[in-house]
């Protein structure tokens, strides 16, 4: 038999994939551990799917923070826009049958980038608290918006679950709302995975390494900086609307504008983030399924009481690793490609 001649394109192409293989492969095999406990013990899907949420939580999160340096508290937001995409699609745009799933996940998508672009035109021009200022800002004007003018159900929000029982059928929707959103959550948590080392393994990611690092000098070498943390920003913001879409929308059939616009979730995905390791491919993940873990593993054991006892041990971890569960793991390997595969 004759040997397979690989052409310099192929190789170029393989070469180029294999860093993104390594840095994904960690996160991937969490994912897919996941799913695996999530069909094999269905009396324990709630929980897998709240740590399903929490682990996509700081992925997205960590597509702007993590790679920039920048915290946006108004992030919040694009997850509440997502899950309104749905239950605008559902209840007012009349689609039928299985179409209001795409539809709806394309109107959330649609919106939170179109938020995300007139945001971050702006406002990433700013740095540090003025930044945090101005998202926060964002953030609780769409909210009173919403809610003072009234626009798609103003504080009472959007029920809707009806109209998909009525366009699917009753036993389609409880498939939907149960199972198949929770399918939905696992690809969502692999698409983080791979457009994150797609990024960090690109011209992208080295940019937005160079900004985290030192911004002005970025700019000096010739980096476009406002365009490289918009392209991060936007990523951030579609993934997070997905989650709100699926998780918060789909899921349970209704939206209320006091929940899906609490800055509280903001702050757990900082917390998150600091507690897996900032810029990390598989920080975000730890820090979501220790955080998701925990928090509930203490309303169990002490319910009422478990933010007390949540934040002396979140505080413990991160004065104790400052760089995070994997960020400090990873500063101890000495072999390249397994920090490679940690990172």
């Amino acid at each position: 038999m004759g040997l397979v001649r690989v052409g310099p394109l192929a190789l170029g192409a393989l070469s180029a994939l294999r860093p993104v293989a390594l840095k994904s492969a960690l996160p991937l095999a969490a994912y897919a551990a996941l799913a695996a406990a999530y069909f094999v013990a269905p009396e324990y899907s709630q929980f897998v799917s709240m740590l399903l949420f929490y682990a996509i939580l700081g992925q997205a999160f960590n597509m702007f923070m993590g790679m920039t340096g920048y915290v946006d508290f108004g992030y919040v937001a694009f997850l509440a826009l997502g899950a309104y995409g749905v239950a605008v699609a559902a209840k007012y745009a009349g689609v039928e049958g299985w179409a209001v799933v795409p539809v709806g996940l394309g109107l959330s998508v649609l919106m939170a980038l179109l938020l995300a672009l007139a945001v971050g035109g702006i406002a990433l021009r700013l740095r540090g608290a003025y930044f945090a200022i101005a998202t926060i800002g964002v953030n609780e004007g769409l909210r009173y918006l919403i809610e003072g003018a009234g626009i798609w159900g103003g504080s009472l929000g959007i029920i809707f679950a009806r109209e998909l029982r009525e366009a699917l059928g009753r036993e389609a929707a409880v498939y939907l709302m149960t199972f198949l959103a929770d399918v939905l959550l696992i690809l969502v948590g692999v698409m983080a995975v791979l457009v994150t080392a797609l990024m960090l393994s690109s011209r992208v990611g080295y940019a937005l390494q160079a900004i985290r690092e030192d911004e002005d000098a970025a700019r000096a070498l010739g980096i476009n900086v406002t365009k490289y943390k918009l392209i991060a920003f936007s990523a951030s913001a579609v993934v997070g609307s997905l989650l709100g879409a699926i998780y918060w929308a789909l899921k349970s059939g209704y939206v209320e504008p006091d929940h899906v616009f609490n800055i509280r979730y903001t702050v757990e995905a900082i917390v998150i983030v600091m507690l897996g390791g900032a810029g990390t491919m598989l920080g975000p993940l730890v820090g979501g399924l220790a955080y998701g873990a925990l928090s509930y593993s203490l309303s169990t054991v002490m319910p009422g009481l478990q933010l007390l006892a949540l934040a002396p041990t979140l505080l413990a971890v991160v004065v104790a690793m400052p760089e995070g569960v994997v960020g400090t793991l990873r500063k101890r390997i000495r072999n390249p490609v397994l920090r490679e595969l940690v990172g």
